[in-house]
């Protein structure tokens, strides 16, 4: 098997090629979890033998990912105490025009993306951008997208927690021994910013202009019945199942109950018995519902209690949106068990801003789509398994802004401050940072643990191993050398060729999965060519944070996809000017800043 060469590459190298290929177009063509399919990966190139067991698990002990680990905690100790809520509180105001609406939100989230990690940051803004939109009578599409793309540009600007330039710099460190200081790519990063966000708020009429999903939810008497079962009612004493009233033609039954007791039911169980006085609420197409009324002999409760704002201690409405990637897209609620699993009750479904007129569980759901779901009290959505399914963005647990926000925003500046001065590594100091968050009571032992996304580290982890795979097996020298022959020898091309492909594919991949298998092939055409790699990883950088066209390479673009009710070209026509105008000024800074010099 050793000697097998085919076309100037051995098996490990075509099984490697395979892998590669193979997490791709699993990753564009499925649903399946990108750290199961990293995982996987992992495991054929141990199996095969192409990695030993230290290189194939490398990656789980590699310093990135404990620092991406680590770092979760100290942004959960920031998030809890409120900082980015004190922020946005101050920091908003009411901007005369929307030139200075656009600065105004796009300034913070570009600041805190690189020291907070850019998912948390625009989880946050969306929210907070949705209710000051509100506030300045502007549809929430009108910011959204600027604040997804401030994100991803302010995020290039610092190596601390955004895990793409946490990889690139880790490989920098493992072949060479020499550190990538933290802030290496600030400055090309920060001229990038500034040429994207001018970029923006000049074509700022290229936003779009789309209905917020949630708007039509906002009263729920168009599309709820409430009907009332009369004292003489024929089907008393008789069981919801029985008489078919959870599934009724054009709508389903959200709750119901009891006239004497406060409690209600939902989801309702079919072995429930109907009772004179009880309160029956259908969601679905009204005409049909009322239909219902003489079916079965109700009448109109006399009044309409269920609305969006009208939220009892006993129940709450969350609206929550369909990202890609999610296990619900293409199913219908109605066909699973997906309601009793998780205790909530589907009450509508919106689609590009308009309700959809059809029974909420038939409907075949889509990427983007806004559901709203009635959940158990005090449901902390974010550690359920919702999360996995859903996005959710009105959640109403702001945390209380006090003596620990001053604490938890002291830590983090000792620690940046610390690891740019040189005093202690990145590593250590977040170490410190982490245990101080946890000592100072900035967040709980529970909530810094359910902060770490492990899927994420995984990924990472199947990233980094990924390219050392590329890099043993000789693909990287082989296709640097065939950047070279088409490039030739000149060392700003070739820079620029390779920023360029990844640049295209990280339109469709995870940006961190770009960066990590992208790295060697930049740093072997650096060497090849005689040339210190440093500044044509930074270039990397630039290119891999560069997901404006499509909402699919880019977190924090599919945040906002859903709660903006955009179209996927909504992001082509702004992201497209914005991508040229960030690539070519970071790229030329680079170039200024770090003079290629020779080895």
């Amino acid at each position: 098997m050793e000697s097998f060469i085919f076309l100037g590459f051995g098996i490990d190298a075509w099984i490697t090629i395979a892998t590669v290929l193979g997490v791709f177009i699993v990753l564009m063509t499925t649903k399946l979890r990108s750290d199961l399919v990293f995982l996987a990966a992992i495991g054929l190139l141990f199996v095969t033998g192409v990695l030993d067991a230290d290189e194939a698990f490398s990656g789980f002990s590699s310093s990135t990912v404990v620092v991406v680990g680590v770092m979760s905690v100290v942004v959960a100790g920031l998030t809890y105490t409120g900082v980015l809520h004190w922020i946005t509180k101050y920091l908003l105001g009411r901007p005369k025009d929307y030139k200075r609406v656009l600065l105004r939100v796009m300034t913070p989230v570009a600041v805190l993306s690189p020291l907070l990690n850019t998912v948390t940051v625009v989880s946050v803004f969306v929210g907070v951008v949705k209710m000051w939109a509100k506030k300045l009578q502007m549809t929430p599409s009108r910011l959204l997208i600027p604040i997804a793309f401030a994100s991803n540009m302010g995020g290039v600007c610092l190596i601390l927690v955004i895990p793409q330039n946490l990889v690139v710099s880790g490989f920098y460190e493992s072949n060479t021994g020499h550190t990538m200081g933290v802030l290496a790519p600030a400055i090309p990063g920060m001229f990038g910013l500034l040429a994207g966000m001018l970029t923006i708020i000049a074509l700022r009429r290229l936003l779009p202009e789309r209905k917020s999903p949630e708007s039509v939810f906002e009263s729920t008497g168009d599309y709820t019945v409430e009907l009332l079962v009369p004292s003489d009612n024929p089907h008393i004493a008789r069981e919801v199942g029985e008489l078919g009233l959870n599934n009724v033609v054009g709508g389903s039954l959200v709750e119901l109950r009891h006239f004497d007791d406060y409690r209600i039911m939902s989801p309702v169980p079919d072995r429930e018995p109907l009772m004179g006085g009880d309160r029956l609420v259908y969601a679905g197409q009204i005409e049909e519902l009322l239909e219902v009324k003489k079916k079965y002999g109700l009448v109109n409760a006399d009044h309409h209690v269920f609305h969006y704002s009208e939220v009892s201690r006993d129940r709450q409405l969350r609206t929550a949106h369909i990202t890609f990637g999610s296990s619900l897209i293409n199913t219908k609620i109605g066909d699973g068990t997906f309601e009793r699993d998780n205790n909530v009750t589907l009450v509508a479904v919106a689609r590009k801003g308009k309700r959809i007129e059809q029974a909420p569980r038939e409907v075949v759901l889509q990427v983007g789509d806004t559901l709203l779901l009635e959940c158990a009290p005090n449901m902390k959505i974010d550690t359920s398994a919702l999360g996995q399914h859903l996005q959710f963005f009105d959640s109403a647990d702001v945390p209380n802004i006090g003596r620990r926000t001053i604490v938890s925003i002291a830590i983090v500046s000792v620690m940046v401050a610390l690891t740019i001065s040189g005093v202690m590594p990145l590593l250590q100091s977040a170490f410190i940072a982490a245990g101080a968050m946890l000592i100072c009571r900035c967040c709980s032992p529970k909530q810094a643990m359910e902060a770490i996304d492990w899927s994420l580290l995984a990924l990472i982890a199947g990233s980094i191993v990924l390219g050392v795979a590329i890099q043993k097996t000789g693909i990287a020298d082989w296709m640097a050398q065939g950047i070279l022959s088409i490039s030739g020898s000149n060392p700003l091309i070739v820079m620029v060729a390779v920023c360029l492909a990844a640049a295209v594919i990280t339109e469709f991949l995870s940006i961190t999965t770009v960066a990590a298998i992208i790295a060697p092939i930049m740093y072997s055409a650096a060497i090849q060519l005689g040339y210190e790699p440093l500044p044509f990883l930074i270039a990397l950088i630039m290119a891999a944070n560069s997901s404006f066209v499509t909402p699919i390479g880019s977190a924090v673009n599919m945040l906002v996809y859903g709660p903006g009710g955009y179209h996927f070209s909504d992001f082509i026509r702004i992201g497209l000017p914005v991508k040229l105008a960030f690539l070519i000024v970071s790229i030329l800074m680079v170039i200024i800043i770090y003079p290629l010099t020779p080895l």
